[in-house]
This record gives structure tokens, C-alpha cells and sequence, in this order.
């Protein structure tokens, strides 16, 4: 007993003027009950809910604090009720949107042949009975995947040898002169320029070399690669400048060359952001429509040629289904398909975004001894 008397004392002293462990615990039971009295009062609403619940939470840790601990300690509870409160702000819309395209695609993609049919065929007559008889939604978006993997491959082809090699001439060779100060100036103009423009600049482009009427995915890859190159520019640029210069003098001091440096020193190094930056390029415009239907147009057919003839893509094919349902007295069928487009669309840029990972960890230098 007279061995334990004086570690209680010693304790009960340095918790002394601090909340208990669980006082954020209670103060969120709290807040939960009285904002959900207060909703039901004037309407309840699971949104509402939360931001009563949060201001009502925050407001009373702070109190407490501030009566138990002091006001400094206060001030750190309220600052850190703010960070976590403008987190949470920023997490809902991207929460919000993950969770509504879910909810109302997946009944879209697990149809069969959802993935693996075209909208060949399919009227609004199909539309109709798979309404009034409840009978399975026909047409898929596999003429719609395929056209995005083809226009998005050919355009980063296009994009990221062009991107980066003007990334180098910036980093490595550039050296302040006008015409690198040229380049990154008009990589800035370029960044801001609209979809649109994009778009009507290499329907007039193939207009002048082709033809009138030239609407094929090669088109619209070109017009995507516009938007690309410059976002392949800045962020390879950003990447081979941090790469420490202390690098490139230890290669040069064992005679290697400039060139050779840049392609097995400079570049394996900086491939981990470099590879982000491609996939943050190839995110900017796998989604875009309106350079798509400019420069391809709109098929409801699969076409393997990405040379000729009108293609398809998710972003067109969603755009579509909204504006133009299949029948637009049931325009039911064509929502299903427009979700289900959006959650496949979705999925394609995770995966892309998984591969660019991968693509980093294997390229990546190894840390040695």
C-alpha cells in the first residue's frame, strides 16, 4: 500500500487540468442527439444533420476545453475542429460523387452484355418493352470503351514523347535562352485553352490536309493531345528539376556523355513523377466530349480503325444517352446505360492510375547500400 500511494498522487497530479480521454467521444454523442432534435424541428435531412452535429461538436470540445484546460488549449481543440472540419468539406464532393455514380451504375454494368455489346440495333422500341414487361435493357458500351482506348492510346503515343522531350531541351539544354523562354510561354497559353478549341483546331487542321467533313478518332486524338502536351510538359519539367545536379556531375566525371546522362540517370530518377504527371495528362482528357463529338463525331457501331470512320467514347456516348435517349418516352433504359457509361469510365481512370503506380515502383532506382 505505501508503494502505490504515491503513483496515484503522481498520476492524479499530471492529469490534473486535462480532459479525459474520452471527452471527444461524449461531446460527439452529444451533438448527434441535440442536431438531430434540432433537424427534426424545422425538417430532417442526413446533410443538415451532419453540419449541425459538426458545428454543435465542435462548439462544445472547445468549451470544454476552454473551462478545464484553459484557453491555449482551447485555441489548439478549435484549430484542430477547423483542419478537420475543411478536410472533411473537401472529402464530400469527391465521397458524394463516388457514391451516386455507384448507386446508379452498377445496375447499368452488371447487365449482361453491358461490356461486351453495342448500341447496334438497339431502338427505342427495346427501350419500350424492357419497360412495360420489365425484360432486360439492351445495347452496351463496348463500340464506346473500345473508341476511348483507342483515341486515349494514340493521343498519349502522340503526347508524352513530344512532352517530354521538350521538358528536357527546358531542363537540360534550355539554359534561359529565347527560345526556351518561347516554349514555356506558349506551354502556358496552351494550358488554359478550352476543350472546345482544342477540338475545332484539328478539325480545321485535317480540314486543310484531308478534306471537309474529316471526322475520324485519329482527329480526335490529335485535338486530345493538345490538351496533353502541356500538362506532360510541366509536370516532366517539375520532375527532372529536382533531380540533384550532385547526379549528373558524377556521371560526367566518369566521362559520360550528356545525352547518355539524361537517358540512364535523369530519367530513372524522376520516372516516378513523370509517370504521374502522364497519368494526371491522360486523366485531363479521357473525359472530354466536346473535342469528340468536333473531331470524331458519334457511332453506335464498333469501329477497330482508328483512321477511319466516325468512333465512339464513353464521354460521348454519356452525353447521348442524356441528351437523346433511345426513346424519349422511356428514357429510363437510356439513364441506366449513361451511369453504368460513367462508373466504367471511372474504373478505367483508377486502373490507369494503378498502372502508372506499378509503371513507377518498377522503373524507379533501387536504393543501395
Amino acid at each position: 500500500m505505501t508503494l502505490t500511494a504515491p503513483v496515484t498522487r503522481k498520476r492524479s497530479a499530471l492529469t490534473k487540468g486535462q480532459l479525459p480521454s474520452y471527452a471527444p467521444y461524449v461531446v460527439l454523442a452529444a451533438a448527434l442527439v441535440l442536431g438531430a432534435a434540432i433537424l427534426a424541428l424545422i425538417g430532417f435531412n442526413v446533410f443538415g444533420w451532419g453540419i449541425v452535429s459538426a458545428i454543435l461538436f465542435a462548439l462544445g470540445l472547445v468549451a470544454w476545453s476552454g473551462i478545464v484546460e484553459g484557453a491555449r488549449k482551447a485555441k489548439d481543440k478549435l484549430a484542430t475542429c477547423l483542419v478537420v472540419g475543411a478536410f472533411l468539406v473537401a472529402l464530400l464532393p469527391l465521397v458524394s460523387v463516388i457514391w451516386t455514380v455507384l448507386v446508379n451504375g452498377i445496375p447499368g454494368i452488371i447487365t449482361p452484355g453491358f461490356l461486351g455489346t453495342s448500341m447496334n440495333g438497339v431502338t427505342g422500341t427495346f427501350d419500350n418493352k424492357s419497360v412495360e414487361e420489365g425484360t432486360r435493357v439492351l445495347g452496351g458500351v463496348y463500340h464506346a470503351l473500345l473508341g476511348t482506348v483507342q483515341i486515349t492510346l494514340l493521343a498519349t503515343v502522340i503526347s508524352v514523347p513530344v512532352g517530354l522531350l521538350t521538358a528536357i531541351y527546358l531542363v537540360e539544354y534550355g539554359n534561359d535562352r529565347p527560345l526556351a523562354r518561347a516554349i514555356t510561354f506558349f506551354v502556358d497559353v496552351m494550358t488554359g485553352i478550352p476543350s472546345i478549341v482544342a477540338g475545332l483546331f484539328a478539325a480545321a487542321f485535317f480540314f486543310a490536309l484531308v478534306g471537309p467533313g474529316t471526322k475520324t478518332g485519329a482527329v480526335a486524338a490529335v485535338a486530345l493531345s493538345v490538351l496533353m502536351i502541356p500538362v506532360v510538359v510541366r509536370s516532366s519539367e517539375e520532375m527532372l528539376k529536382i533531380v540533384p545536379n550532385e547526379l549528373r556531375e558524377a556521371s560526367y566525371a566518369l566521362g559520360v556523355r550528356k545525352w547518355r546522362t539524361i537517358l540512364k540517370v535523369v530519367i530513372p530518377t524522376a520516372i516516378s513523377g513523370i509517370a504521374s504527371g502522364v497519368t494526371l495528362a491522360i486523366a485531363r482528357v479521357i473525359g472530354e466530349t466536346a473535342p469528340i463529338l468536333v473531331t470524331a463525331g458519334f457511332a453506335t457501331t464498333i469501329n477497330n480503325n482508328v483512321f477511319g470512320g466516325w468512333m465512339a467514347s464513353l464521354p460521348t456516348f454519356i452525353y447521348t444517352q442524356i441528351l437523346n435517349p433511345t426513346s424519349p418516352s422511356n428514357p429510363g433504359p437510356s439513364d441506366q446505360r449513361a451511369w453504368g457509361a460513367a462508373l466504367v469510365l471511372i474504373i478505367l481512370v483508377m486502373l490507369l492510375n494503378l498502372a502508372a503506380r506499378l509503371i513507377a515502383r518498377i522503373f524507379a532506382p533501387k536504393a543501395g547500400r
